[in-house]
């Protein structure tokens, strides 16, 4: 258990670090901003109870926020990720047993993985960008935003789980 607790604490303070102070400074035309900070919620295990992914979630996005002074948006986005999060598992796995506890490439199919990554990241990207803009005047714009920011997040999170997240 004490060992759980220091593997998911160094990876909440690696990936909010990483957040800020590298990926939230690259962004090609103001199109591609990619966030993968959100790996923290989608690799909690799936036995966790669910108030805790959500405290979980709440806080990791909060701590985006005030780095990135957003004014919470980060953390609503979190908190509706972390929230969606049993429904998408259940929505992509057949039976129980077919998944690892542990939501990781390495413990579970490659197909499993890139469709729960896929499908989360999304959500997240979606509702994040739309209260962003707080507005559908440039729906087509911003779709096509959280497309692109969306896909090269999906890319950096699945080449993070090939080199680092072997575990």
């Amino acid at each position: 258990m004490g060992r759980q607790i220091i593997k998911y604490g160094l990876m909440f303070i690696g990936l909010v670090l990483i957040q800020v102070l590298v990926l939230n400074h690259v962004q090609f035309s103001g199109f591609v901003n990619p966030y993968i900070y959100i790996l923290f919620v989608l690799l909690l295990p799936l036995s966790s109870p669910r108030y805790v992914v959500l405290i979980l979630a709440f806080l990791l996005g909060i701590t985006i926020d005030i780095f990135s002074n957003s004014l919470g948006i980060h953390a609503f986005a979190s908190v509706f990720a972390a929230y969606l999060r049993p429904f998408v598992i259940s929505l992509i796995s057949n039976r129980q047993e077919d998944i690892s506890d542990y939501p990781g490439l390495m413990q579970n199919k490659i197909r499993w993985f890139l469709s729960y990554i896929t499908i989360m990241v999304i959500l997240h990207h979606t509702v994040l960008f739309f209260i962003e803009v707080f507005t559908f005047s440039n729906f087509v714009l911003t779709l096509f935003r959280t497309f692109l920011s969306s896909v090269f997040s999906i890319f950096v999170i699945f080449l993070s789980q090939l080199i680092v997240f072997r575990d």
